[in-house]
């Protein structure tokens, strides 16, 4: 799909949160690859936090970027699994107002052609909450990789046709 270069680029403010009970700023490496595609592709990484794997401790951080209006999106990585400790879709159906099961579906299908069959452990999701995007990635810096390169690259992209996520932005909280 073509990016129509007679179009303006708009960055999006995207707030970068990873989820973990053992990352650190010193070792986030799937963090640090989101971070460095976001900017790369000229957006603004507007906050970046790591948080445990921890429902309540989760939901907290999220409403925060939510009701923050100097954010447009949140993207996690961690905690899309199928262990006990893996509760980022938990926390982001708390928060949500509409889920956005295709993301998870394509994401899955992409990462299939990458990893075959045990793409079938993730559990990535995306979801709108109160006019901020929330997408949820697997841990993995190949995970990431997938996720940014081959969805959110582009559906981030005000330039995007036939049509993106930035697009939508000023009509998320109609009711």
């Amino acid at each position: 799909m073509p990016v129509d270069p007679d179009r303006a680029f708009l960055p999006v403010r995207i707030a970068v949160l990873t989820v973990s009970d053992t990352r650190t700023p010193a070792d986030d490496r799937s963090g640090d690859t989101l971070v460095a595609r976001i900017e790369a592709a000229g957006h603004v990484v507007a906050a970046r936090d790591i948080v445990r794997d921890d429902v309540p401790a989760l939901v907290a951080r999220l409403t925060a970027w939510i009701d923050d209006p100097a954010i447009d999106c949140v993207i996690s990585t961690g905690g899309t699994g199928v262990t006990g400790r893996d509760v980022t879709p938990e926390a982001v159906e708390q928060v949500q107002d509409k889920p956005i099961p295709g993301f998870g579906e394509l994401f899955r299908w992409l990462s299939y052609q990458t990893i075959g069959t045990s793409t079938i452990q993730s559990r990535a999701c995306a979801a709108v909450a109160r006019g901020t995007y929330l997408f949820a990635l697997p841990g993995s810096t190949g995970a990431v990789k997938d996720g940014w390169d081959m969805i959110l690259k582009d559906q981030l992209d005000s330039r995007f046709r036939p049509c993106n996520f930035v697009d939508l932005m000023p009509r998320l909280r109609e009711r």
